[in-house]
């Protein structure tokens, strides 16, 4: 079958710069490689048709015969190695630093590893979250065991080199036209094998505890928020650094406030003569009560702020505010008393003390008129 036209191959114009070539020819050959596709023949195709096709087009010398005599360049280089020359084995290790980590750290049995990140769900009360919290918490983990030092062996006589990979922690596979550095199977990449394990972890060099913990947690904090715990993970392997614990908060309702960022909102019903005639009376806050004055007429749905009696700024200063919603309740069963009062107050005062009925009954009538 005829070759397909290397740019076609890549998917990039003739006048590529070999900037943007060697992108397209990373992006591609992670995409092919075997290693991701197993036992894809397809794959391994494309992954072979790429290679070449990069081959030939980033060496600026064998991409110039290229564009003048097309795939018969091969002929006229007489055979050979197609990847010798060109800068190919630079991009090649590139690639498969990128898909399978550094060479010099996989070489390496003996790099560290850290540990794993812990998460914990915390519920808070609402004054919890608003004014800050300190309390103690459990956390199981995994801890580095103190009788081998993490080393997983009895003793440091019981600590002897891979056999396999003579300590390097890799494996070598040939596949093809190509070799890959595999971690070692027999070592687990660690390049050294344990004699006689430790009895205490058993040879993994870590255990499982119980460990318990202050945690501060900052005024103002509120549902979502993430507080990070630097080095309260798991014990790294190998001498590798310790997680971090996150704190994944989740703030309770409250029976009486809502929150909006750092201000509360809360309801207070008062009666039909209250709002009336004007009142003092007591709302609640998160430090108690306080007392708020009423006046005369006050109307539904009307709001009131009390300045700095919200929840404190995280990380800040100050406070938010609380709103109080007056919500003017109406009577629901009227004894004959009270029916003739309101009849009679109604009489005389008709339309005068209700100002909004007033005004939106003119408007009504403009509208109709």
């Amino acid at each position: 079958m005829a070759k397909r036209d290397y740019y076609e191959v890549l998917g990039v114009s003739r006048d590529t710069n070999p900037e943007e070539l060697k992108k397209k020819y990373r992006k591609l050959a992670l995409k092919y490689h075997p290693d991701r596709n197993p036992d894809d023949t397809k794959a391994e195709d494309h992954f072979k048709e790429v290679s070449e096709a990069y081959e030939v087009l980033s060496d600026p010398q064998r991409r110039s015969t290229y564009d003048q005599f097309g795939h018969q360049a091969d002929n006229m280089r007489g055979g050979g190695n197609p990847f010798e020359g060109s800068g190919f084995g630079d991009i090649f290790g590139d690639v498969f630093s990128e898909f399978f980590g550094s060479g010099s750290s996989r070489r390496s049995g003996s790099r560290g590893q850290a540990g794993s990140d812990l998460s914990y769900n915390m519920d808070l009360t609402f004054e919890q979250a608003a004014f800050g919290y300190t309390t103690e918490l459990v956390i199981p983990r995994l801890e580095q065991c103190e009788d081998c030092n993490g080393t997983g062996a009895k003793s440091q006589r019981d600590i002897e080199v891979c056999p396999v990979c003579s300590g390097s922690g890799q494996q070598r596979i040939q596949q093809g036209f190509f070799s890959v550095a595999t971690t070692c199977s027999h070592c687990k990449g660690t390049g050294k094998v344990i004699k006689k394990p430790c009895p205490k972890c058993n040879g993994k060099g870590r255990y499982n505890i119980r460990k318990k913990l202050k945690v501060n947690i900052p005024a103002g904090i509120d549902t979502g928020a993430r507080v990070k715990l630097t080095g309260e993970g798991e014990a790294g392997v190998n001498g590798g650094r310790r997680g971090d614990l996150y704190l994944m908060i989740n703030v309770l309702d409250h029976s009486i406030f809502e929150r909006d960022n750092y201000d509360i909102y809360c309801k207070i019903p008062i009666s039909i003569t209250q709002a009336s005639l004007g009142c003092e009376i007591e709302v609640p806050t998160l430090e108690g009560r306080a007392r708020l004055t009423i006046p005369t007429g006050t109307q539904n749905d009307r709001i009131f702020r009390l300045k700095n009696k919200g929840i404190a700024r995280l990380q800040g200063s100050g406070r938010g505010d609380l709103y109080v919603r007056i919500v003017v309740e109406i009577p629901t069963s009227l004894n004959k008393k009270q029916k003739e009062i309101l009849e009679e107050f109604a009489a005389i005062s008709g339309e005068h003390c209700t100002p909004m009925k007033k005004s939106f009954m003119d408007k009504l009538k403009e509208f109709i008129m």
